[in-house]
């Protein structure tokens, strides 16, 4: 007698086993094009609410927060009551959150949907990351680093082009992204299940975060780094818009969403092309295109020359995506199997940290000296941060080649 598993994942759908990594990239990207899309509107909230660039960090930041959150309470959730249902729910959340965004006339209703709308995106980027998994380990690994990002660029540059070209820019792009989320929640149903149910649902909802003994030493060393890479994600996923609209006098919205789109464009390229290459190699090519690339944004903020923040911002985009998946490549191997969720989630902890409280400074700053001051000082301190971590990765190398050379 075959299980419930078997017959599901086996039986003739519509859409098939074929569709189904297709769907759930689309869905993937879906969520995160949510995530950016008001990303350009923030500029337009900030002058309907009249509110500082501090509130808008904080609106960007409860979002990192509640997704982060997400994961490390029900990133498994999925592993127990299958991926369809835990997908079907997130969708369903996020619909709410759309409709949140729909209805605000105020700061705390924007913060409200972002909070719904990160705990919807930590549950389906846990669960749908984890069927792509189960239907290609290789190709899902893959998928589930480019599509976000790839999700990013389009939810900045569509939500770009709607604010300028079309209508009702606040109530418009939600409600396109809600008649996506609603087909999405139909179709999820004809993709075959990929997992058993199984038990332990209630333990599987304590967060479970360790580094294992023999990880600490590279995590440690790496830290800086990936600081760096997300700080500057959050900093452009915030504040940029403001920033170009501020310092190069360009009012176009869909200026400011290019350069956005730029930075999650290139790293999506870039996490493509070095996907087969060893983490030392991707590192190595991040670092000195993410330091080079913060040069020329900075020079393209002094100038207010746009294509120099642009070619800047794909520069350090590569470097974004190169450095993240170095740091991922590095540190994972290094843990066993039943190690490896526990360092996930205190990876996730100090991305996601990183993500959000360095933009929040950063709103604070731009009140007190202004973008462009702000810029140099945010600038200045990620290049502080990857030389720290080029240093403590060469001295990591050094420790590990000194005993090797003794015994010989």
């Amino acid at each position: 007698m075959m299980t419930t598993f078997e017959s599901t994942a086996n039986s003739p759908r519509p859409l098939g086993r074929r569709f189904a990594p297709l769907f759930h990239a689309a869905t993937s990207a879906t969520f995160f094009a949510a995530s950016s899309a008001p990303t350009p509107l923030y500029r337009i909230y900030q002058q309907v609410f009249a509110f500082s660039p501090v509130l808008i960090t904080v609106i960007f930041a409860v979002y990192a927060f509640a997704l982060l959150i997400s994961l490390l309470i029900v990133g498994s959730i999925s592993d127990h009551l299958g991926r369809r249902p835990v997908i079907f729910a997130s969708l369903i959340l996020n619909m709410v959150a759309m409709v949140l965004f729909l209805t605000a006339n105020s700061p705390n209703w924007l913060i409200a949907a972002r909070i719904v709308q990160g705990f919807a995106t930590g549950a389906a980027a846990a669960s749908i990351g984890a069927a792509l998994v189960d239907l290609d380990p290789a190709k899902g690994s893959v998928t589930n680093s480019i599509a976000p990002l790839i999700g990013m660029a389009i939810g900045a540059l569509g939500t770009s082009a709607l604010v300028q070209y079309a209508p009702a820019p606040t109530l418009l792009v939600y409600a396109v992204v809600l008649v996506v989320l609603v087909l999405e929640a139909m179709l999820i149903w004809a993709t075959p299940e990929t997992t058993r149910r199984r038990t332990g649902l209630i333990a599987s909802l304590k967060p479970e975060v360790a580094i294992p003994p023999q990880v600490r030493r590279t995590l440690l060393a790496l830290t800086p780094i990936n600081v760096a890479v997300w700080a500057l994600g959050g900093f452009y996923l915030s504040l940029v818009p403001s920033l170009i609209s501020a310092t190069t006098g360009s009012a176009a919205p869909l200026v400011g969403g290019s350069v956005v789109a730029a930075l999650t464009i290139s790293g999506s390229a870039s996490v493509f092309l070095l996907r087969k290459k060893p983490a030392a190699t991707a590192l190595t090519f991040g670092i000195s295109t993410m330091t080079f690339g913060i040069l020329a944004v900075v020079a393209g903020v002094h100038s207010a020359e746009v294509p120099i923040l642009i070619a800047g911002t794909l520069i350090a985009g590569s470097g974004f995506g190169a450095n993240f998946l170095g740091a991922v490549r590095s540190i994972m191997p290094l843990a066993k199997p039943d190690e490896r969720a526990g360092l996930l989630s205190a990876f996730y902890i100090q991305s996601y940290l990183a993500f959000s409280l360095p933009a929040i400074l950063a709103g604070f700053l731009s009140k007190a000296v202004g973008f462009a001051a702000t810029t140099d000082i945010y600038a200045a301190a990620i290049l502080v941060l990857v030389g720290s971590g080029v240093m403590a990765l060469r001295a990591g190398r050094e420790k590990v080649v000194a005993p090797a050379c003794a015994r010989s």
